[in-house]
């Protein structure tokens, strides 16, 4: 990988959360697939578990884990709160909303990342970044509403969108928090802190539901889910996630969401899935143009 070293660090973030989009895709396609077979806290239970331990034993065996990580451990409790909530409200969203408009309600986030990353770390929002956004925003609620303009007019929507788009107002207070609580540690030392403290709140509050769930009779695709969730959208997303936060700035990081209905889109044609209509299609094209204009302002 010596053309990774080439990079540079802005490079490499940005590099970081093009792998993040397309990992994170696959949680919609899955998640839609499993959701409606397990509770939401006792997945994430579990896809905390199961992600924490492979990010410990990977900061173990690399970086080590000094005790100063550990120093004003509260830090990790807010960021695993967060987290927590934005994927138990994910799960819980996708058992009545297909995997296309809870993607396109994920691409809400970079706005109110923007948002909050001037409240937190009074970062500024060029004009160019600005209109960036409102196109992406656009575009999501064009797939949300499907392109129907009377729907839109009306605020129909559905009950599944609505709970999702509570959890990524968590997802988008994470980043700008993720630059303003970070002590230098390495982001997979850092990643595995938040993920402890998250399945420990996850333990706390939906400990019943993992007592009462019967692990040994759930279908295949729930451990299909589960696996890719804790492996791939989880592991290396937050570790993806913390690296390019403390590089990028927090719109830039969560400008990446505007791919995920495109990648969602991809994901659902490989598994066998039908496609979205074709009038949704307009939405995918101007979130993709948004995040075109976010790295032209990058690049000017």
């Amino acid at each position: 990988m010596i053309w990774l070293d080439r990079l540079s660090p802005t490079q490499r973030g940005h590099l970081a959360m093009l792998c993040f989009s397309g990992l994170v895709a696959g949680s919609f396609s899955l998640g839609s697939m499993a959701a409606r077979f397990i509770d939401p806290a006792a997945i994430t239970v579990m896809r905390f578990a199961l992600a924490g331990t492979l990010v410990g034993a990977t900061a173990a065996l690399t970086r080590g884990i000094s005790r100063s990580a550990w120093d004003a451990p509260w830090r990790y409790l807010v960021l695993g709160g967060l987290l927590a909530a934005y994927f138990v409200l994910m799960f819980k969203g996708l058992q009545t909303a297909a995997a296309v408009p809870t993607a396109a309600v994920f691409t809400l986030t970079p706005v109110m990342a923007a948002g909050f990353g001037w409240l937190i770390l009074r970062q500024i929002t060029t004009t160019r970044m600005a209109v960036a956004l409102v196109i992406g925003a656009a575009g999501a609620l064009w797939v949300i509403f499907r392109g129907d303009l009377s729907a839109l007019m009306r605020l129909e929507i559905g009950r599944g969108e609505l709970i999702y788009f509570v959890g990524c107002v968590s997802h988008a207070i994470y980043a700008p928090m993720v630059r303003k609580l970070n002590r230098g540690e390495p982001a997979v030392v850092f990643s595995f802190g938040v993920m402890t403290a998250g399945f420990v709140l996850l333990c706390l509050w939906g400990g019943r539901a993992v007592a009462a769930t019967d692990w040994s009779g759930l279908p295949p695709i729930v451990w299909i889910c589960l696996i890719y969730v804790s492996i791939a959208a989880s592991a290396l997303t937050f570790v993806l996630l913390q690296y390019a936060a403390l590089r990028l700035p927090s719109a830039k990081v969560m400008a990446y969401t505007y791919l995920v209905p495109s990648w969602v889109i991809c994901w659902e044609l490989a598994l066998g899935r039908p496609a979205p209509p074709l009038n949704v299609l307009g939405g995918v094209i101007l979130t993709a143009l948004a995040l075109l204009l976010l790295l032209k302002d990058e690049a000017a």
